[in-house]
C-alpha cells in the first residue's frame, strides 16, 4: 500500500508527465512543417530540458518523474505502436517487395548476427574479458544486429517515395522480429558445447518461432474478421466492433508472450490481416473510429517513449553503472547478459 506522501508524489509526477506530453504535441504541431524537427525530436528536446530542470531542483539526485519499467514498455507501449504499423502499412507495396524485405530483414540480420558474434569473440578474447560463454557472445550478436529504422522513416515520406519507405519500414519490422526470435532461440539452448545436432535444433527452433509467431498473428486477425462477419447477424455496434478489434489484437500479442513467441511479429501480421479483412466487415463509423483510435494510441506511445528517453539520458544512476562497467567490464557485461 502507498502512504499518503507517496500517493501525492505519484499523482504530481503523473500530472507533470501528462502536461509534458501535451506540450510535446502542441509544440510538434507548430514545428510540423520544419524538415529538421518533428514530434520525436521535439519530445527528446523537451525531455532533456525537463531532465536538466529536475537535476537542478533535486541537486543531482534524479532526472525523471516516474520509474520506467520493462513491463510498462513491452506490455503497454510497444503493442499499439507495432500493431498500428501493420494496420496502416500499404499492403500492395509491402507484399510486392516481400522477398526483398525478407532478404534485407531476415537474411541480412542473420549475416549481421554472425559477423557481430564472431567479432565479439575475437575482441573480447583480445581484451582478456573472461567468464563469457559462447551463448553470451551469440546473445550480443542478436542484440546488436537489431537496427532501428525510426529516424530513417521520419525523414522519408510514404507518399513521395513509396517503394523506399516500404523497404525500410518492412526491413525494420522483420529485423526486430528476427533479432527477438534469435535471442529467444539462444536462451532456450545450452550452447556451451555446440555440435551438429544442437546446430540443427537451433535452426529448427528459430524457424519454428518465426513461423509460429506469424501464423498466430494471421489466425487472430482472421478470427476477428469471422466473429464480426458471422456472429453479428447484421446487428452492428460501433462500440463493440472497435472494442473487439482492439482486444483481439492485444490478445494476439499477449498469447505470443505467453507461448514465448515473437510478440512483435505476431501483432504486426495481426494488424495487416485486420486491415485487409476485419476492417472491411465493420460499419463505416467503425472504420473511421478504428483508423484514428489505433493511430492515436500509437502516436501517444511513441511520444511517451521519446520524452522519457530524453529525460532518462541524464539519469545519474545509469551513468554510475556505465562508469562501474569501465572499471570492471567482466562483472557488468555478465550482469547485463543475465
Amino acid at each position: 500500500m502507498f502512504s499518503s506522501s507517496d500517493h501525492t508524489s505519484v499523482i504530481v509526477s503523473l500530472n507533470l508527465f501528462v502536461a509534458l506530453l501535451c506540450t510535446c504535441i502542441v509544440v510538434g504541431h507548430y514545428l510540423e512543417e520544419n524538415r529538421w524537427m518533428n514530434e520525436s525530436i521535439t519530445a527528446l528536446a523537451i525531455g532533456l530540458c525537463t531532465g536538466i530542470i529536475i537535476l537542478l531542483t533535486t541537486k543531482g539526485k534524479s532526472s525523471h518523474l516516474m520509474v520506467f519499467s520493462e513491463d510498462l514498455f513491452f506490455i503497454y507501449l510497444l503493442p499499439p505502436i507495432i500493431f498500428n504499423a501493420g494496420f496502416q502499412v500499404k499492403k500492395k507495396q509491402f507484399f510486392r517487395n516481400f522477398m526483398t524485405i525478407m532478404l534485407f530483414g531476415a537474411v541480412g540480420t542473420l549475416i549481421s548476427f554472425a559477423i557481430i558474434s564472431f567479432g565479439a569473440i575475437h575482441i573480447f578474447k583480445k581484451m582478456r574479458i573472461g567468464s563469457l560463454e559462447i551463448g553470451d557472445y551469440l546473445a550480443i550478436g542478436a542484440i546488436f544486429s537489431a537496427t532501428d529504422s525510426v529516424c530513417t522513416l521520419q525523414v522519408l515520406n510514404q507518399d513521395e517515395t513509396p517503394l523506399l519507405y516500404s523497404l525500410v519500414f518492412g526491413e525494420g519490422v522483420v529485423n526486430d522480429a528476427t533479432s527477438v526470435v534469435l535471442f529467444n532461440a539462444i536462451q532456450s539452448f545450452d550452447l556451451s558445447h555446440i555440435n551438429s545436432s544442437i546446430a540443427l535444433q537451433f535452426i529448427g527452433n528459430f524457424l519454428n518461432l518465426f513461423i509460429s509467431s506469424t501464423m498466430l498473428g494471421i489466425l487472430a486477425g482472421l478470427l476477428s474478421a469471422y466473429i464480426i462477419k458471422k456472429l453479428y447477424f447484421g446487428r452492428h455496434s460501433t462500440d463493440r466492433e472497435v472494442a473487439l478489434m482492439i482486444l483481439m489484437a492485444y490478445l494476439s500479442y499477449m498469447l505470443a508472450e505467453l507461448f514465448y513467441l515473437s510478440a512483435i511479429l505476431t501483432v504486426f501480421f495481426c494488424g495487416i490481416v485486420m486491415s485487409h479483412y476485419t476492417w472491411h466487415n465493420v460499419t463505416e463509423s467503425s472504420r473511421v473510429t478504428t483508423k484514428h483510435a489505433f493511430a492515436t494510441l500509437s502516436f501517444v506511445a511513441e511520444i511517451f517513449i521519446f520524452l522519457y528517453v530524453g529525460m532518462d539520458a541524464l539519469d545519474i544512476e545509469k551513468w554510475g553503472v556505465v562508469s562501474n562497467s569501465l572499471v570492471d567490464p567482466t562483472r557488468n557485461c555478465a550482469g547485463m547478459l543475465s
